[in-house]
């Protein structure tokens, strides 16, 4: 049961990373429409092809999102779908677009993810003041466990809980700072290959990766995602327009989902994560082995993210990760590549769209589109999407075909 790789990636689109917007701020809308465009002229299929939409959500509207982007980018759909896993959104977005297609339900999705939600400015209507995040905490509604038991105890956003779990796997299997320093050592020198990397010309040691500020024990800056404004999207067409497309298309040959809770206060074990099962199900769909995998795309949100997301999906044993990283080159010249632009943490995260950059750098490298980033003989890739605290996990395997 699952996929039988008939639906295929035939357009992808990534904005430059920026720290600041260099052009005039977009509303969400408008991000979704300019970005649209793009993958559908990377694909080289007329708009006309498309009659399907996954999305997150949008600004403009709490309710209804397919049907206001369908209305407002002038595209009658005959799928729709929003997704909301956080940063394993985009993930979820291109195995849901795949089963789509192949259901035969639509012939075409779009899988569109802005880098910021805004609304349009008015100078008439004040803007509509923003609830608060308190801290970083997802829900400070009345009412949801979050609220009731882990801010009124600060044990909320991201930072602190990642820490945590970096400390219960230093007291489990040890600790290396130098080994986890260098993973984003080797994805900046990812990122001086890629332009449109926000670190691009940049370089940086193990030595500096430890030198820079403590965050939250035992995690430093330069192991913390970059934020910057961008976007990125991907077009999942069927196999009849794929032969169609402009470029090599990319199948997606397997998936897995697996959420298992929302919070780390609720997490079994903080140190075995559910993309364990994701990553078995994406493997067993495809009928591939882990070593098939000719460069990996793992969310980078910390670099410790990285390290259990290589053991839990079976790439070393559990507790080998910080040795395994030492012996091995994650460089797109290496022997194991991984996130071959630079990843959130080298090429940036454009909020909700650092997800999707995963998926477009993988299938950017299958296509055999990285330019001085290119992956020798790249033929299968393995993408992860990490939303909340390792508690949603999304697995993809792409196939050239």
């Amino acid at each position: 049961m699952g996929l039988r790789g008939e639906a295929a990636i035939v357009g992808i689109a990534e904005l430059p990373a920026e720290k600041k917007q260099s052009g005039p701020a977009r509303s969400t809308l408008d991000q979704y429409a300019h970005l649209a465009k793009l993958v559908i002229e990377d694909s080289g299929l007329p708009a006309s092809a498309v009659n399907g939409l996954v999305t997150h959500g949008i600004q403009e509207s709490e309710m209804f999102a397919p049907a206001t982007l369908s209305e407002y980018l002038g595209i009658p759909l005959d799928f729709g779908e929003r997704v909301d896993l956080g940063g394993a959104t985009a993930a979820g977005m291109i195995w849901r677009a795949a089963a789509a297609v192949e259901l035969g339900i639509c012939e075409a999705v779009l899988c569109v993810v802005p880098g910021s939600l805004m609304l349009p400015r008015s100078q008439r209507a004040p803007a509509t003041p923003a609830h608060p995040l308190w801290y970083g905490a997802s829900s400070g509604k009345y009412g949801s466990p979050q609220a009731e038991f882990e801010i009124p105890y600060g044990n909320v956003g991201q930072n602190a809980p990642y820490a945590q779990i970096a400390n219960r796997y230093a007291a489990e299997f040890g600790y290396d700072p130098r080994a986890t320093a260098k993973i984003a050592v080797d994805q900046r020198t990812n990122a001086l290959s890629h332009p449109d990397a926000v670190f691009h010309g940049k370089p940086l040691t193990i030595d500096d990766v430890l030198a820079s500020p403590v965050i939250a024990d035992p995690i430093h800056m330069l192991e913390v995602v970059m934020r910057v404004q961008g976007g990125a999207a991907v077009l999942v067409a069927d196999a009849a327009l794929a032969r169609r497309s402009r470029h090599r298309p990319v199948r997606i040959a397997g998936f897995g989902e697996h959420l298992a809770f929302k919070t780390p206060t609720y997490a079994e074990d903080l140190v075995r994560t559910p993309i364990a099962r994701a990553a078995d199900r994406a493997f067993t769909m495809a009928g591939l082995d882990r070593s098939d995998v000719d460069m990996a795309s793992i969310y980078d949100c910390y670099t410790i993210t990285v390290l259990m997301s290589l053991e839990d999906a079976g790439f070393c044993p559990k507790g080998t990760g910080m040795q395994w990283v030492h012996d091995h080159d994650l460089t797109f010249r290496g022997d194991f590549p991984v996130n071959t632009a630079g990843g959130q943490l080298s090429f940036g995260q454009a909020g909700m769209a650092g997800g999707i950059h995963h998926v477009v750098d993988a299938a950017r490298q299958v296509m055999g589109r990285a330019a001085d980033a290119q992956v020798a003989d790249c033929d299968t890739a393995f993408v992860t999407g990490n939303g909340g605290i390792m508690s949603e996990q999304v697995a993809l395997l792409l196939q050239g075909a």
